[in-house]
């Protein structure tokens, strides 16, 4: 029997995890160039969970050397690469993680990234006894960017409608930053500018 989904935004307090893999909410491209416009990189960036590519593509506009991988095969990129396990190792990384795995990408993050990592993650992410001990204490972020205008996750080919009502922000990681995580809030109208830039002429 397949199983049907429901073709609308992300429920309001997580995406669904399915660990199978085919429950897939591209990331908006607006999202991405957020963190593109407000951080810089270099090349040699690798997108670890690179899905269908949405994010990858976005990268590509700023810098060369954008290597994308999956662990499941979405069509684009290297399918079969399991980034909390892998042993590989690249300057920048720049990923919207699957939600259940949010944690083992910062520690493989912190393994991975020679230089710098973002990761997008809900800004809840900040909360939690457990993540205080095994992270934030230990290898907290530099920065964290807030998002003022919601992202909306849908699934592939889902009609447009409705909006999120989860807050989400960008996490950095920088090897040459020092002191305390700084809190930032990204500008607004990167979504209108974005989407006026590809809409139909």
């Amino acid at each position: 029997m397949t199983e049907q989904f429901v073709l609308s935004p992300q429920p309001t307090m997580k995406r669904r995890a399915d660990l199978e893999g085919p429950d897939f909410y591209p990331t908006p491209e607006w999202a991405t160039l957020a963190i593109l416009e407000n951080e810089k990189f270099g090349p040699d960036v690798w997108e670890s969970a690179c899905g269908d590519g949405a994010m990858s593509k976005v990268i590509k506009e700023f810098y060369t050397g954008v290597h994308s991988s999956d662990l499941f095969d979405r069509g684009f990129g290297e399918a079969g690469v399991d980034f909390t396990e892998t042993r590989r190792r690249h300057d920048y990384v720049i990923t919207n993680p699957p939600f259940h795995s949010a944690e083992d990408f910062v520690q493989a993050g912190i393994k991975s990234a020679k230089k710098k990592f973002a990761l997008l993650l809900r800004l809840a992410f900040l909360e939690g006894g457990r993540r205080q001990e095994s992270i934030f204490n230990k290898t907290p972020p530099a920065r964290v960017w807030v998002f003022s205008e919601r992202i909306t996750f849908y699934p592939r080919d889902a009609q447009r409608k409705g909006s999120g009502t989860t807050a989400y922000a960008w996490f950095v990681w920088d090897n040459d930053a020092f002191g305390t995580t700084q809190l930032k809030w990204l500008p607004t109208g990167i979504k209108k500018r974005r989407k006026d830039l590809y809409s139909p002429r």
